[in-house]
């Protein structure tokens, strides 16, 4: 198993709309593993593809208590169960330290397939219903601070764009150092 990079608000690739798994097999198997050991590390709850770069319709999840009941999902979709919403803290590893509060459905109709190809087609509600619906914006090319205001987006953008030049710059210095220090040596 590998550790994935996770790619961060702004970056357009986020933005790139996933695309059907056509054959569930050890390609796909092992990167839902990877998936899933990327988001235990980052620590998170739910990852998908499109936020590692792979832009294929899987998802993984994990909302146990005790971080030990992992879920993959492939080629999911889901429908709401009624009208009622419910507004929830939410955060994500594509826009790390940022959280607000979003609206989602409360109940859904969940349909997918597992990594071993087999048909899933279950109601889910609270947590995990929530987290379906914010993984799956990431696989049409949403993230949740799109239902944030401009002002806020544009806030967390900034921030987030400063953050990743101190982040190069201080790469560099670092490389500088140790080259320097080769050098002497």
């Amino acid at each position: 198993m590998a550790l994935l990079p996770i790619l961060e608000f702004p970056d357009p690739r986020l933005r790139k709309i996933a695309v059907d798994v056509v054959n569930i097999n050890d390609e796909v198997r092992t990167l839902a593993k990877d998936m899933l050991e990327t988001m235990y590390d980052a620590p998170g709850i739910g990852l998908a593809a499109s936020q590692v770069n792979v832009h294929q319709r899987i998802i993984v999840i994990d909302v146990s208590e005790d971080g030990d009941k992992p879920r993959v999902l492939i080629n999911p979709t889901w429908e709401p169960l009624g009208e009622d919403k419910q507004s929830y803290q939410e955060g994500c590893l594509s826009v790390p330290e940022f959280y607000d509060d979003i609206e989602r459905y409360s109940q859904i109709q969940l349909s997918a397939f597992d990594e071993n190809g087999e048909a899933i087609s279950e109601q889910a509600e609270g947590l995990f219903a929530i987290c379906i619906q914010h993984e799956l914006d990431h696989l049409n090319g949403k993230l949740f601070v799109d239902y944030l205001s401009r002002l806020k987006r544009e806030r967390i953008r900034k921030k987030l764009e400063k953050k990743h030049r101190d982040d190069i710059k201080d790469a560099l210095y670092e490389a500088q150092a140790k080259a320097k220090m080769d050098a002497q040596a």
